[in-house]
């Protein structure tokens, strides 16, 4: 048995879910370990596409920001945000959009603006950047968030990501076209939505754990499929590149990274 830790086999099985022909829309932090953990390892033709405009990135070390000039200095091109949004995202151009989030419910609606009451929050967070529009417009989604009762939540505190609304055909009634959330990822398991309620069902579960710890993370009732699998564990490879990845990072941003 491999030696990792639960963050790594998160990240390792989310950068899994993209295919070599995806554009991917990344969010910073997780989605973007996961993102360009794809593409050092099994998708070397991934196109990654940041807020900022910048297109066919391939940073060395992960980025702080969406400004961070390594995304600039390493992209086939970098176009203005209007143009990112309008033409590329809003044009349908965007195949995955990868986000992460600080609640999500289990229709997959992410906040990502406050914590608490909106006017006297716990705790105002980064807010939604790109992440709305992301969330409606790309092909689909992938999500990738650390689980526990604090960030999945029976009622997210603020709205501001769409998934699956209120469930079932909720989405479409908004008139979004696009299939929303088909994949979360956590550092305990893999969810894909019901092809009816649009809830997200637990399909795979990381090696080590446990149906009752899943469900003691979870602020709803965990609904499993019928048939669970078990998630591989990681490769030597797929560690390997990803602790070298972010030992760069390390070395490149310090304390920061």
């Amino acid at each position: 048995m491999a030696d990792y830790k639960p963050n790594e086999m998160m990240t390792i099985a989310a950068s899994r879910a993209l295919k070599d022909t995806d554009v991917c829309f990344v969010g910073i932090g997780q989605p973007s370990a996961a993102a360009n953990l794809a593409r050092l390892n099994h998708a070397p033709n991934v196109t990654l596409i940041y807020e900022s405009g910048t297109l066919g990135t391939k940073p060395s070390v992960l980025p702080l920001s969406i400004g961070d000039g390594e995304l600039c200095e390493t992209a086939l091109t970098t176009v203005s945000v209007p143009e990112m949004f309008r033409y590329w995202l809003q044009g349908g151009r965007i195949s995955v959009g990868f986000l992460g989030g600080a609640q999500i419910d289990k229709y997959a609606n992410l906040n990502t603006t406050v914590v608490g009451d909106y006017n006297k929050p716990k705790v105002r967070l980064p807010g939604g950047g790109g992440a709305p529009e992301i969330a409606i417009s790309c092909g689909e989604i992938f999500i990738i968030m650390k689980q526990s009762k604090r960030s999945f939540v029976n009622k997210i505190d603020f709205f501001t990501s769409i998934g699956h609304g209120s469930g079932g055909d909720s989405r479409e009634k908004f008139g979004v076209r696009t299939k929303g959330p088909t994949r979360l990822i956590t550092d305990l398991a893999i969810y894909e939505p019901d092809a009816e309620t649009k809830e997200m069902v637990v399909t795979s579960i990381h090696p080590g754990v446990t149906r009752e710890a899943i469900q003691e993370n979870t602020g709803w009732t965990v609904r499993f499929a019928n048939d669970v699998a078990r998630t591989a564990e990681p490769t030597k490879q797929e560690l390997e590149i990803l602790r070298d990845l972010n030992a760069r990072t390390a070395r490149a941003h310090g304390e920061a990274a």
